[in-house]
């Protein structure tokens, strides 16, 4: 199985994305998982080659309808539980 590419994604690229970022790589530490992950902004995420996004519900809204890979809504990125649950959820379905 190739290496995902999972994008998170905020407003700007450098703020909430970062944060959920390092909790996604904690995570896929934790689960002992593989991804190439890296941060981008709602305006230009979807011109950016990945696997999978994770974004907010508000800033989802912007993109779900065209975006070409699975989005993954984050109802609050400081939730571990919440998180690791989406994430795992994600790579289950490529095992699928």
């Amino acid at each position: 199985m190739k290496v995902p590419k999972v994008q998170c994604v905020c407003g700007f690229g450098c703020g909430s994305s970062l944060m959920l970022r390092m909790a996604i790589d904690d995570i896929l530490s934790k689960l002992n998982l593989e991804a190439d992950t890296f941060c981008g902004d709602v305006g230009t995420c979807l011109s950016n080659p990945c696997d999978v996004i994770f974004i907010s519900r508000e800033l989802a809204e912007l993109i779900v309808d065209r975006a070409e890979v699975p989005v993954i809504i984050i109802e609050n990125f400081m939730d571990s539980n919440e998180v690791e649950e989406k994430v795992k959820g994600y790579f289950d379905s490529l095992a699928e």
